[in-house]
């Protein structure tokens, strides 16, 4: 009997994954994202729960009390069944047989007999008809709903679905994070370079020449740098500009991961033979490991920004 209702509940369970939770709907997360008026309401809604609770605890403690009041008062009560009895012989183990004589229990074990162990031949007890009602009508309902109607998504369904929003909130927090790049969080975007390239030319070629030897902005190929070489450095000056010295600041017409992607292409120039390189200017740049821009061979350069 324990193994049979088992089995009916875990039928019973098996459509659930239709519920379940996602990443954006974590209660955690729910919780931490309320603010001080929601929370304020939830505690109270919780606590009108507990009261609820403790009322029927209290109501079901005083009806057994009652109960036990009018039997000693009333003998004549005192042989009916109390009202929990009545509960459970209606809806929790039913009315049993009476198997105390050697027939009946002779009939009720009938056919029943394997390698010498009998079982009772009992009826299913009510809440589990219950139980097994419920699970072929939930079994019936999610039929209809899935395979003859369509409404609900299937499996396969809600996972794409599941993708789907999954990669919005991929694009969101790329887009966040790109939007907070700073002089302190940039680093080398080799990725970026063919896009970099682009913005170089667009805006910097004016003042530097195409290959990056300069004209009227220092020449970018060599290792002299007027303020700073590394990727850092670099990407503040691109951002903020050298007024006094004739750059402008392109925070206002640049996104912070351009910036990136232009500071980042700047840094490949190192090295290379521009058509007419300018003197060098500033003060020679030696960076450190940690400063270094990733080492590439040169065929993969010449390919990314070509």
């Amino acid at each position: 009997m324990k193994k049979f209702f088992a089995i009916l509940t875990l039928m019973g369970f098996s459509g659930f994954p239709v519920f379940a939770q996602t990443e954006e709907s974590n209660w955690y997360s729910k919780i931490s994202s309320m603010d001080s008026n929601q929370l304020t309401l939830l505690v109270i809604l919780g606590v009108v729960l507990v009261v609820i609770v403790l009322l029927l605890i209290l109501m079901i403690y005083l009806m057994s009390f009652m109960s036990a009041v009018f039997k000693k008062e009333n003998p004549a009560l005192a042989n009916e069944p109390s009202w929990w009895d009545s509960f459970k012989e209606r809806w929790v183990t039913g009315k049993l047989a009476d198997v105390g004589s050697k027939e009946e229990k002779a009939k009720m074990m009938a056919d029943h007999s394997y390698d010498g162990i009998t079982e009772l031949d009992n009826f299913m007890p009510p809440w589990l008809q219950w139980v097994f009602i419920g699970t072929i009508g939930f079994a019936v309902i999610y039929f209809v709903n899935y395979s003859v109607l369509g409404v609900g998504l299937t499996g396969a369904e809600e996972y794409e679905e599941e993708l789907r929003l999954e990669a919005i909130a991929a694009e969101t927090r790329k887009a966040s994070m790109l939007a907070g790049i700073d002089e302190n969080s940039v680093v080398f975007d080799e990725a970026g370079i063919p896009s970099g390239k682009t913005i170089f030319e667009t805006n910097c070629a004016a003042c530097h020449a195409n290959d990056g030897g300069g004209g009227v902005g220092p020449n970018l190929t060599d290792d002299y740098w007027i303020h700073g070489g590394s990727i850092k450095e670099v990407f503040s000056v691109v951002k903020y500009g050298v007024v006094e010295k004739g750059m402008i600041p392109w925070q206002d017409q640049l996104s912070p991961e351009q910036i990136q992607q232009v500071s980042s292409y700047i840094l490949t120039l190192k090295g290379t033979t521009p058509a007419n390189p300018k003197e060098p200017q500033g003060e020679l740049f030696s960076e450190t490991p940690a400063e270094a821009a990733p080492v590439t061979d040169s065929t993969t350069v010449i390919a990314a920004v070509q």
